[in-house]
């Protein structure tokens, strides 16, 4: 599921940095039906499965990151766009 996820979040931050806003939305929507999963409950792990699981999580907030750099000053630009009219 971490690397369904993470993969996921990578590509995310592909589309963000193309524009592709239309995609980065589908993948927005894959992503939380991933993670869906983990709500439910997810066994602990331990060395080197816990390791990988701690790195996929560093790697998907370093792509969370790398979206909302693009995606939340584009969200301020419109909230101001939409202020004016």
């Amino acid at each position: 599921m971490y690397e369904n996820i993470a993969a996921l979040s990578g590509r995310m931050a592909l589309a963000a940095h193309d524009g592709d806003f239309n995609r980065l939305a589908q993948l927005e929507t894959q992503c939380a039906l991933q993670a869906a999963g983990a709500r439910a409950g997810v066994p602990a792990l331990e060395g080197a499965q816990r390791k990988r699981k701690i790195d996929l999580l560093k790697e998907m907030m370093a792509n969370d990151r790398a979206v909302r750099e693009i995606t939340e000053p584009w969200h301020g630009q419109l909230d101001r766009a939409m202020a004016a009219h």
